[in-house]
């Protein structure tokens, strides 16, 4: 094994450097990098080295040359401890081979690998380098595909430099990636002179990753840059917790946290920006009295332009749905009656009489209150009188179950706008939506700068009705909009509060109610809603999976991964959705002989994975791709480095490997990524670890995503917690404000 040691000052080890092919990775931690992996070294037999330490974005059959140090594992025996790691070119055939076959490089798999490099032996590295053209030689080779090899071999080799340079900075191999691919052949210039510019520029990137390349580059502690981003990011921060503003003496308190500097220089930077207009600083009242807010400019135009919108509907002269102005209600109700063979209840039938005479409505009301017989109500008269009716909803599910609730075809409020890429709709003040009526539903999950977007395009004289529960955890963007519609006194509005008697027989829609006033749920005599106790987070997590994988499934029929989903209150820890989702994936669909599968980052990827995507991709599929779109792995392809999901809006969607960091697995997801959705059985593990975020509004939509079950897994002590703490304060918002302000 090629090796040599020499004394590393600064640790006070013998560090060691040693040269290996990556034959398989153990474990990999995506948050932290922390991997453990199998390497063959340069002495060959079967026996494998174990490596440990920071080696995320390494792929297998790669030549490695670790930088370390050698360690004693009292259980493993003797192991390599990383401190970094760069990939070198392999000089046998057995290396080239594995090099090549590994996936890397686009257009060549395993068994193609196999034949160029029996073809060429040694020198095929240097053939793909310096002729090309040669590859046709190799039989199944064309002149396609050996230019598509060329391409990506020339592009390998870019992003092998531009990753030399940032892991000199501290920067991780899928860091890396991403920057070359927001900035190609200027990566290095970009990351020298304007390192801030990569935490609003490149996804993944956020202003603690910048600030690390920006010292390591030499950018001082103090600088104006520095703190102007700091300010920037503290108040990004804030919109990821929901806020539309922060209050000045906050935001300068939280940046001084966050930067280690004095607050003298974050208050005079604050200035600038200010005058530079990087940031809007306005006074805004609230009940305490006037509020010195600072917004980032886009939420401050959103807040601004959504109040004026909203405000010019209910105002205008027009309306759309003119008939509705005269109509005998009476009349209308008992036709109806005829037509859904029920009844109205007095909540309901103001419901509907609002909805179709006013230019914008709010129904609000929790589970088995009949939201949605109403809202079936409303669309059954206005599209008897001939009206143009759009149903909507922020996700796929929501807007399916709306579609088989109304008998009408429903979209999500991303493809009924056709959001492009940076977020422009084609629908907007100037282009509205033809459409009388236009209906959202699951309306809580609307923040800001959707509502925006949303209520924009709506054309003047329409009807807007929006829909949801306002005791629902709000949007997981900035904004309370749902609620803070309710407070503006201009806005119409119902609430319904009667619980019908068929759902009073439901123990999951009893036990949501009795959760959101403030008491335990009733488990005695239930046949839909169980608490499995435990107090351990790990066997809370081991439980979790039996449940999913096997209890439920043996007692009610269900299929695991169709119809059962966990929520978890939080991502990380024993019982969160991040360990969850790899337990389930190894009981649900494990590794099987002969199946392609590709790891990423610290998630392996297999066909039949329950995925979801994590960010807005308007570029993938027929019309974008959204945060919290979920799907099924149905095709996984080395050779063309490929994977198709078929997302639960019924398409199949392409993705590269070294796209898969938009993707996470889904058979666990976090309660507040199950915002707007519905399944048969919802399975919600309880940990005293996830103390901070037990909140009732958090119980509250995890019980109310659920039709059939709902089974607790997990601590009383964490379910008391959860049911008796009301949760977060509101929000730093402004909308309420603006529409109760005199036009």
């Amino acid at each position: 094994m090629a090796e040599h040691a020499s004394r590393d000052g600064a640790a006070g080890n013998l560090a060691s450097t040693i040269h290996g092919v990556l034959e398989r990775v153990t474990y990999a931690n995506e948050e932290t990098g922390y991997t453990i992996a199998r390497v063959a070294t340069e002495r060959g037999g079967d026996d494998l080295l174990t490596v440990v330490g920071p080696l995320l974005g390494a792929q297998v059959g790669e030549s490695l040359r670790l930088t370390g140090r050698w360690t004693s594992h009292p259980r493993y025996g003797r192991q390599f401890e990383v401190w970094s790691y760069l990939t070198v070119l392999p000089a046998t055939v057995q290396g080239i081979q594995r090099y090549l076959g590994s996936g890397l490089i686009k257009g060549i798999g395993p068994k193609m690998a196999e034949r160029i490099v029996g073809h060429f032996g040694t020198g095929t590295l240097d053939v793909i380098e310096k002729e090309p053209g040669r590859l046709v030689e190799v039989p199944g080779l064309g002149p396609k595909r050996t230019k598509m090899i060329a391409a990506a071999w020339e592009e390998q080799k870019v992003i092998k430099e531009v990753m030399v340079f940032l892991q000199g900075v501290g920067v991780s191999t899928s860091i890396a990636v991403r920057i070359f691919k927001q900035y190609g052949d200027s990566s290095i210039d970009v990351v020298r002179s304007e390192p801030y510019r990569l935490a609003d520029d490149v996804w993944g990137i956020g202003f603690k990753t910048a600030d690390t390349i920006a010292q390591a580059v030499g950018i001082p502690h103090d600088s104006p840059e520095r703190i102007k981003a700091g300010l920037r990011y503290t108040l990004s921060q804030a919109a990821d917790d929901g806020h539309c503003f922060l209050p000045a003496p906050n935001l300068v308190g939280d940046a001084v946290k966050i930067l280690g500097v004095e607050a003298g220089p974050v208050a005079s930077c604050l200035e600038e920006l200010a005058a530079e207009e990087g940031v809007i600083r306005e006074d805004v009242p609230t009940e305490r009295g006037p509020v010195p807010a600072v917004y980032l400019v886009p939420f401050h135009r959103a807040e601004c332009s959504l109040a004026a919108s909203l405000g010019g509907l209910l105002r205008t002269g027009r309306d759309r749905l003119a008939a509705f102005a005269h109509v005998d209600w009476d009349r209308a109700l008992e036709w109806l009656r005829t037509r859904t063979g029920h009844d109205l209840a007095e909540e309901q039938a103001q419901a509907v009489r609002l909805a179709l005479t006013s230019r914008v409505a709010v129904l609000t009301g929790g589970p088995g209150c009949g939201k949605s017989f109403t809202v079936r109500s409303i669309v059954t008269l206005a599209r008897a009188k001939k009206a143009k009716v759009i149903l909507a909803a922020p996700t796929g599910r929501a807007a399916k179950r709306l579609a088989e609730l109304t008998g009408h075809e429903a979209t999500t409020v991303h493809r009924l706008l056709q959001l492009r890429p940076g977020g422009d709709a084609s629908f907007d003040r100037d282009n509205p939506l033809d459409a009388d009526l236009v209906v959202v539903d699951e309306a809580s999950m609307l923040d800001l700068l959707l509502a925006n977007k949303l209520v924009k395009a709506v054309a003047p004289g329409a009807h807007l009705l929006l829909v949801g529960d306002v005791d629902q955890l709000p949007s997981v963007g900035a904004g309370e909009v749902l609620r803070d519609l309710l407070a503006a006194e201009p806005v119409p509005r119902v609430r319904l509060t009667r619980i019908f008697r068929q759902a009073q027989q439901s123990g999951v829609v009893t036990n949501a109610h009795r959760i959101n006033t403030g008491l335990a749920p009733a488990l005695e005599g239930m046949t839909d809603f169980f608490l499995f106790p435990c107090d351990d987070a790990e066997e809370i997590a081991a439980l979790t999976v039996d449940v999913v994988a096997r209890r439920i499934p043996r007692r009610f029929g269900l299929d695991a991964r169709r119809d059962v989903q966990v929520l978890a209150p939080m991502h990380r820890g024993a019982a969160g959705a991040g360990a969850l989702n790899a337990a389930l994936q190894e009981a649900l669909t494990p590794a099987r002989e002969g199946m392609p599968e590709r790891r990423y980052g610290g998630r392996v990827f297999r066909v039949g994975d329950k995925v979801t995507q994590l960010r807005n991709n308007y570029e993938k599929g027929v019309a974008g791709v959204f945060n919290g779109t979920v799907g099924v792995v149905t095709d996984i392809r080395p050779d063309d480095h490929g994977m198709t999901v078929r997302t639960d809006e019924d398409e199949s969607v392409d993705y590269a490997f070294d796209e898969l960091d938009e993707l996470a697995h889904a058979y666990a997801v976090s309660i507040h990524r199950s915002q707007g959705s519905e399944y048969p059985a919802v399975v919600v593990p309880l940990s005293t670890s996830a103390w901070m975020m037990l909140q009732r509004n958090l119980l509250y939509t995890a019980v109310t995503r659920a039709k059939r079950l709902v089974v607790l897994v997990g601590s009383r002590r964490a379910l008391a917690q959860a049911v008796r703490t009301k949760g977060a304060g509101r929000r730093h918002t402004g909308l309420t404000h603006r529409l109760t302000q005199t036009p």
